[in-house]
C-alpha cells in the first residue's frame, strides 16, 4: 500500500462526503420561508363592487395566493363603509340561501385563489359612509392572521342581481347586493 495517497485520498473522500451531506440538509430544509409576509402573496383580480345609494353594498373578486402556505384573511377595513364584515352564502334548513359572517375569516389554500362572487363569498360593507356610484372607486384594506395587510382599490359598477337574506337571528336585514 503506497501510504502517500492515503491522506489525499481520505481527505478526497471526506471532501465528497461533506458536501454530499450538504447537499442533503439543503434538500430537506423546508421549502417555506416563513419571513415572508401573507400580504405580500396575496394579490385580487378583478376586483369590483356594487353600486348602492345607501345602506349596504358588498364586494367581490378572485383572491389570489401564489405563496407556498395557506392563508387567512381575518378582517377587512374601508373609508367607503364604517363596518365590514366577512361573509359566506349558505343555504339554511329550510333551503334558502342565506349570508352570514364567515367564522375564523376566508382560507386562501396555498397556491389556489378564492373566488369572491354574487351568491358565494365576499366583503360586506354595511352602513356606507356615502353613495357608491358606478364610476367610483373604493379601497380595501385586507388583514392576515399574521397581522400583514394587503391594500386594493376597486372599481364600483352597476349590479342588480346577488339579492340574498341574512340568516334568522342576524341583526342584519334582509339584504340587497
Amino acid at each position: 500500500m503506497n501510504t502517500t495517497k492515503t491522506p489525499a485520498r481520505l481527505a478526497a473522500v471526506f471532501a465528497v462526503s461533506l458536501l454530499a451531506l450538504t447537499g442533503c440538509a439543503a434538500e430537506s430544509a423546508p421549502a417555506t420561508d416563513e419571513s415572508i409576509a401573507f400580504g405580500d402573496v396575496v394579490t385580487i383580480e378583478d376586483a369590483w363592487v356594487k353600486a348602492a345609494d345607501e345602506g349596504m353594498s358588498a364586494s367581490f373578486g378572485t383572491l389570489v395566493n401564489s405563496g407556498d402556505a395557506d392563508v387567512t384573511v381575518v378582517s377587512v377595513s374601508s373609508d367607503a363603509s364604517s363596518m365590514l364584515e366577512l361573509h359566506e352564502t349558505v343555504e339554511n334548513e329550510a333551503g334558502e340561501m342565506v349570508m352570514r359572517e364567515i367564522d375564523g375569516g376566508f382560507v386562501i389554500p396555498a397556491g389556489e385563489d378564492l373566488v369572491l362572487e354574487p351568491g358565494g363569498n365576499h366583503i360586506m360593507l354595511m352602513d356606507l359612509t356615502e353613495p357608491l356610484r358606478a364610476g367610483d372607486e373604493a379601497t380595501f384594506t385586507l388583514t392576515f392572521s399574521d397581522d400583514s395587510s394587503y391594500e386594493f382599490t376597486a372599481p364600483v359598477k352597476d349590479y342588480s342581481g346577488a339579492n340574498e337574506n341574512y340568516e334568522e337571528g342576524d341583526e342584519h336585514e334582509d339584504m340587497d347586493h
